[in-house]
């Protein structure tokens, strides 16, 4: 047999054994495959750019809060430091006698309008910084703000109320920046007691 007597391979599939429809079911399913593989990876991107966009926003969130933190609470340290100031100015002006204080004349009176002019200015301008002093007098004894250092036999006012100040506390935003040194009634109608009853 010659080369010419060989029968050329067909490229017609019906001359090659297979069926056309076949051949076009067998394309269909790789294109229906590829499309699922293609949105099972753009369903994969989606989640990881939202993700992302949500990471992205809990960052931006957390980053704004500590700049409003740090600029709330940066001048902690020096408002502790001006607070031994504040509290000399009240000893000082303490030291002399009440009656002397309000009976003073000349220097002495104006030496105590003077200092307490001053102090009044520096708690002022603590102010303008969210610091604020704390007077807990007469207020329900709060362990967050004040602190406790000696009771007082008190029957006629209600158990743990603040019955004296011995030094004032002081808050920045919503922190503590020096808890109120207290003394706290005892023995005294219990809190949410009515004694009237």
């Amino acid at each position: 047999m010659s080369e010419h007597d060989q029968a050329a391979p067909s490229d017609n599939p019906n001359e090659a054994g297979q069926n056309p429809s076949e051949s076009a079911a067998g394309k269909e399913a790789d294109v229906f495959a590829i499309i699922d593989a293609l949105n099972a990876e753009n369903a994969q991107l989606k989640d990881r750019a939202l993700r992302t966009m949500a990471d992205m926003e809990n960052l931006r969130r957390r980053t704004e809060k500590e700049v409003i933190d740090a600029r709330t609470y940066a001048v902690s340290s020096f408002a502790r430091d001006m607070l031994t100031v504040a509290d000399n100015m009240r000893r000082g002006i303490e030291s002399v006698p009440l009656d002397q204080r309000t009976n003073a004349e000349g220097a002495l009176k104006t030496l105590l309008e003077g200092v307490e002019l001053t102090e009044r200015d520096l708690l002022k301008n603590l102010e303008k910084f969210g610091i604020k002093q704390i007077d807990p007098h007469g207020q329900r004894f709060d362990p967050n703000l004040h602190q406790a250092m000696f009771e007082v036999e008190d029957t006629s006012v209600t158990s743990g109320t603040v019955v004296q100040v011995v030094q004032a506390g002081f808050v920045i935003g919503e922190r503590v920046l020096r808890p109120a040194l207290v003394g706290v009634s005892k023995g005294g109608p219990k809190p949410g007691v009515d004694t009237n009853a």
